[in-house]
């Protein structure tokens, strides 16, 4: 078994190995709590998830830190346009409503979120506010070390030197004066316009709540900061992955990464982004109308539906949204589905009863495509074929291998998280419980039927009717399936 990942620093995939032997440290970025959570954030938490879980099922101890950006210019500039004359209402929108309030509903909407679609909570989930101190001390450590200094024009502010940091611009390989948005920057106050801020002094108009007192005046820190302490306090100084979209990797990651490492710290051993998601080959934009939110894509499919879309493709791929694109994962999962379903009635008709908490081992093929930087589509290939395989054999009538695919099938569920999404349908003891007294009630109207008492025959096939259950008689007795819509 050799694990391998796409290292973005590197630009290579690299075989995986931990700094510390059986547990792995990963960190990726969470959000930013300023607005509802966009289709982009919940497939980064997804393929987060599924790289988790895989680590896990080669029985790494994984220890996962997602951090909440729970402070921002964005939070207090929507906070403030609560309380002025031209508030305009969006969703869930509140009227003159403080910055932590705001940033702690919006927290709520994105657990929701995650948590519908199966995303696993973190081991831990630091909010930028509660760990001011953490970036107190890193700013002072870069101060001591020459590569941070106290704006010059009184401000408050701090900022990063990048020129005394000669590695600036590795992990997306730019030059320092090629750099986007060079000629953009604010120059006030910096001894470079590509200074970035540590710590920003509290402005007039801000609101005192949003300040906290430090050796450089009051105020707020920097964006980029925020995740260097926070990482280096719950995963030390050096640790194996650091992940999150690929939007983040300039300036957020670069930045990270340069203070962090200026400041003595290894960081992240590994480099890990996941791709963009695209309406229609074009980018989602709000401006253009051609945003779907995860809200809107479950009020179109159930959440296992969602979840097979968002996380069906590579990775480090772009994953284009079109008006087909449900109902495509809807007919994938409903082929799971409706193996998993079959097979577990068989199963409960021959011996009584199916574990769905019984576990075997993935296929061969399906470990080979996970370790290969996570290769979901050809994950799915196996998934699919041994679907297919197991339907073959409950039709020629081999429970063995019947069972042995609903095993294998429901290992890899696990593994890319389709167990865990909300509604009935990850629910295979549910199913099982269903099978069960469905076959009860066709044994009693086989009975009725043999009896010829027509009546009482009838009567359970209307109950099961109205229940949902649909009962068709054939050569080798009745079966049944569930009405769907």
């Amino acid at each position: 078994m050799t694990l391998r990942f796409y290292d973005t620093a590197s630009a290579e995939v690299r075989d995986f190995v931990p700094l510390v032997p059986g547990k792995v440290s990963l960190y990726y970025c969470g959000a930013t709590v300023q607005g509802m959570p966009h289709v982009g954030h919940i497939r980064s938490a997804i393929a987060f998830d599924q790289l988790t879980r895989w680590l896990q099922y080669r029985e790494f101890r994984v220890t996962v830190v997602r951090n909440v950006t729970d402070i921002d210019d964005k939070i207090l500039a929507k906070s403030a346009a609560s309380f002025g004359p031209d508030f305009e209402d969006e969703p869930g929108a509140v009227r003159s409503e403080e910055w932590w309030a705001l940033a702690y509903r919006y927290e709520q909407e994105f657990l929701k979120a995650y948590d519908a679609l199966g995303v696993s909570r973190p081991t831990y989930e630091p909010r930028a506010t509660g760990h001011i101190p953490e970036m107190h001390a890193l700013i002072q450590q870069l101060i001591g070390r020459g590569h941070a200094y106290p704006a010059l024009d009184d401000s408050g502010d701090v900022y990063f030197d990048v020129r005394s940091w000669s590695e600036y611009g590795t992990l997306t390989r730019q030059r320092l004066d090629d750099m986007q948005g060079a000629q953009d920057a604010d120059p006030r106050g910096k001894k470079d316009p590509r200074d970035f801020a540590l710590w920003k002094g509290h402005k007039a108009g801000e609101p005192t709540t949003a300040s906290w007192a430090s050796p450089w005046g009051a105020g707020r820190p920097g964006w980029h900061l925020e995740c260097s302490a926070m990482v280096t306090k719950y995963l030390g100084a050096e640790f194996d992955i650091h992940g999150g979209g690929l939007d983040l990797r300039f300036p957020h990651h670069e930045n990270e990464m340069a203070q962090s490492q200026a400041a003595g710290h290894g960081f992240a051993n590994f480099w890990m982004h996941n791709g963009m998601v695209t309406y229609a080959g074009e980018k989602m934009s709000k401006s253009i109308g051609n945003t779907v939110s995860p809200a809107e894509m479950l009020e179109l499919a159930p959440p296992r539906v969602v979840r097979y879309y968002l996380g069906q493709a590579q990775y480090r791929s772009v994953l284009d949204y079109q008006p087909t694109s449900l109902q495509e994962a809807a007919a994938a999962v409903e082929r799971i589905e409706g193996f998993t379903s079959r097979a577990a009635r068989a199963l409960a008709s021959a011996e009584g009863d199916f574990d769905f908490g019984r576990h075997g081992s993935v296929p061969d093929g399906f470990a080979a495509a996970m370790d290969d930087d996570l290769n979901v589509p050809q994950a799915l290939a196996v998934l699919h074929d041994t679907v297919r395989a197991g339907n073959t054999a409950l039709t020629t009538g081999e429970l063995d291998a019947a069972r042995q695919a609903l095993v294998s099938v429901n290992d890899m569920l696990r593994v890319l998280g389709l167990n865990d999404t909300a509604g009935p349908a990850a629910d295979g003891q549910s199913n099982t419980a269903l099978g069960v007294l469905v076959q009860a009630q066709l044994a009693a109207r086989a009975q009725a039927r043999a009896s010829k008492d027509w009546a009482a025959s009838d009567a359970i096939r209307d109950t099961l009717a109205a229940a949902g259950v649909i009962v068709e008689d054939g050569p080798d007795g009745a079966s049944w399936s569930l009405k769907r819509g």
